[in-house]
């Protein structure tokens, strides 16, 4: 059987009505979560009547005094047991990527150091390595060919040397 289009007329209406809908529910989930807040305001932070002599203010004090105590105690206690939690989660993560074999490798940062200072990392402060490569090699005194001695200044004899490495004057002699 083959499936009949819906003229575009029809989708929209029933598109609106969709969103008409929608957009009731989410007035009514509104208003429920304003109805919820009152409520708990009112269950937990009842109206404050204030007493008017001196002694019953203290009495009061020493009333909200022990509550916040009590809150903060439970705060404390809950942030320590959030922390244990997430400590149990971070594990049970790491048992998992050791069971599956496959490991997530971290980001790596560029860490500028030169080669003596990552030899001196490596191997500890009791090893002394230098990686000035210049100074472990040795002097090689350059010994000038007689050649060069002979023949000082090499653009005098450019026209000599001219072309397939300086034989084109031993051929045009022959000619």
């Amino acid at each position: 059987m083959a499936e009949k289009k819906m003229p575009s007329s029809r989708r929209n209406q029933l598109k609106s009505l969709m969103l008409q809908i929608g957009q009731m529910i989410l007035e009514k989930e509104a208003r429920d979560a304003e109805q919820e807040k009152i409520r708990h305001m009112e269950e937990k932070c009842p109206s404050l009547s204030i007493p008017g002599t001196a002694q019953d203010l203290q009495e009061l004090c020493r009333k909200v005094h022990k509550q916040i105590d009590s809150l903060d105690e439970e705060r404390y206690d809950m942030e320590i047991k959030v922390k244990k939690s997430d400590k149990e989660i971070e594990d049970l993560r790491l048992k998992v990527q050791d069971l599956k074999g496959k490991f997530k490798k971290p980001a790596l940062k560029k860490v500028r150091m030169s080669a003596d200072d990552m030899l001196a990392a490596l191997l500890g402060s009791k090893h002394k390595v230098s990686m000035d490569l210049r100074a472990n090699l040795k002097q090689v005194k350059k010994e000038v060919k007689e050649e060069e001695k002979q023949s000082g200044d090499w653009r005098k004899n450019i026209e000599d040397k001219e072309g397939m490495g300086g034989r084109k004057k031993m051929f045009e002699g022959e000619i």
